[in-house]
């Protein structure tokens, strides 16, 4: 049963805890005077990180656990203090004792440890990897973020989905359609109302199109991580149309504002022909890219992930498919009406994932013509009921997972699990049996998000 997260939430007298596998949802009720839960890493790696943040936002201890270390509280956090109980209202805080931070490391003659991060010299947020080394191999690598918390859970309690709406599309810039429309399917449910076909239409191609973008910008940066510039600075023309294609139909590079229940025209003629001028640029970049044997011997093999781990440490995106794990929120009649196929690779490492990505650039380009109509329906919306609800999308990252409970009209407790805060945890497989020079190509050809990662 694959885990797709674990939250909690402060209720008057106690504190639920909630469990989110891919076919139920388990609810556990615990007491305040001394809140404890069980851990699932045991069976579900990658449960660790949402245990460490339920620990860091509510104080609850994790029984059994393997690591207890804090995951999003920092070295000088105030001890005690859990930002997400409905008791913390202050502004600022006051810096604790600096306290060190353990990191996992290997020791033994010859080893040594590499800090990269979270200061870089590349323009990227901030994010920190310890490894352990022997020579240039990586024997260990371990992942450490979290240094740009925002504090949007806690900011949206008491907000309504309209004025949440352009914080939550902000959380990552790489997806922020996805975001819209996961806070859209949780409006539809909370109003108990169906979205028309053409609205859906218009949204998915959206949607599509920031795929595009992202997947365009990791095809030219994944070569140029190898030392082939040539391919960053073709794709980067490509993106760029992308981007300014997003522009032209939303009002904004990024998609902001872009989901709502009213219909805009689209001129079809000019987004045809851009879509044809991007098919040929598509194809001549395939012919171009899978024609140099040196470039392919970097991607083969390097960064693999199996399909068993990927299964166990509940991958998703183009980070499972690439590993041969049938994983896509797009798997329903709608998408399938339209184009969709799944695109997928079996050898899991950094030329899958190259791979899966000109697959599905080519895949989301079909689909966008399908997606293709001029129609000015609009959806006069109701008003919303309280009740607890969950939506997905799944984004260029991978799916995305929100969950938001709504209390006398206004949010109570907001969640959000990106798929890089799965995916991340994972990384450190990928590095086994590779050199540290190849830790920026594997990395990239994952495109994990900082921001989305870091609420």
């Amino acid at each position: 049963m694959r885990l797709i997260a674990r939250y909690a939430k402060e209720l008057q007298e106690g504190f639920e805890i909630i469990t989110v596998y891919e076919t139920q949802t388990h609810r556990e009720l615990i007491s305040k005077h001394n809140p404890r839960i069980k851990t699932l890493a045991k069976k579900h790696p990658a449960a660790i990180w949402f245990e460490r943040k339920i620990h860091d936002d509510f104080g609850i201890i994790i029984e059994d656990a393997f690591d207890k270390r804090p995951l999003v509280h920092q070295e000088r956090f105030p001890r005690d203090v859990h930002p997400l109980r409905k008791d913390f209202d202050k502004d600022t805080l006051q810096e604790a004792e600096y306290l060190p931070y353990k990191y996992e490391a290997i020791n033994g003659d010859g080893v040594f440890q590499v800090a990269v991060g979270p200061i870089h010299a590349g323009i990227i947020e901030p994010g920190h990897f310890q490894f352990s080394q022997a020579g240039e191999d990586m024997l260990h690598l371990e992942v450490r973020h979290f240094y740009k918390n925002r504090g949007i859970e806690k900011m949206l309690e008491g907000k309504t989905l309209v004025e949440a709406k352009p914080i939550i599309e902000r959380i990552s810039g790489n997806e922020s359609i996805a975001y819209q429309i996961c806070w859209r399917d949780i409006y539809l449910q909370a109003a108990k109302q169906e979205l028309p076909i053409a609205l859906r239409k218009r949204h998915a191609l959206l949607l599509e199109l920031e795929r595009i973008i992202h997947h365009l910008t990791d095809l030219g940066f994944i070569p140029n991580d190898a030392g082939f510039g040539a391919a960053l600075a073709f794709a980067s023309k490509l993106a760029e149309d992308a981007r300014r294609k997003m522009q032209e139909l939303t009002g904004h590079r990024f998609g902001f504002d872009a989901i709502d229940f009213q219909n805009q025209f689209i001129d079809t003629a000019s987004l045809a022909e851009w879509l044809q001028n991007m098919q040929k640029s598509m194809e001549f970049f395939e012919d171009w890219i899978i024609d140099i044997p040196s470039l392919w011997d970097r991607f083969d093999t390097t960064g693999k992930l199996s399909f068993k781990k990927a299964q166990k440490y509940n991958t998703v995106g183009v980070v499972a498919r690439a590993s041969g794990v049938a994983l896509d929120r797009r798997l329903e009649k709608f998408y399938l009406d339209h184009g969709f196929i799944i695109a997928s690779e079996i050898s899991g490492d950094v030329g899958a994932r190259f791979k899966v990505r000109m697959q599905e650039v080519n895949n989301s380009l079909l689909m966008i013509q399908n997606f293709l109509e001029e129609d000015n329906t609009h959806l006069e919306m109701q008003t919303i009921q309280d009740g607890s609800y969950q939506s997905f999308a799944e984004s260029s990252l991978g799916e995305l997972f929100m969950a938001i409970e709504i209390k006398n009209g206004v949010i109570d407790r907001f969640f959000v699990r990106d798929p890089s805060f799965m995916n991340w945890q994972a990384l450190h497989i990928m590095m086994q049996n590779d050199i540290i020079a190849d830790f920026p190509l594997i990395n990239k050809s994952c495109d994990l998000s900082y921001a989305g990662n870091d609420l």
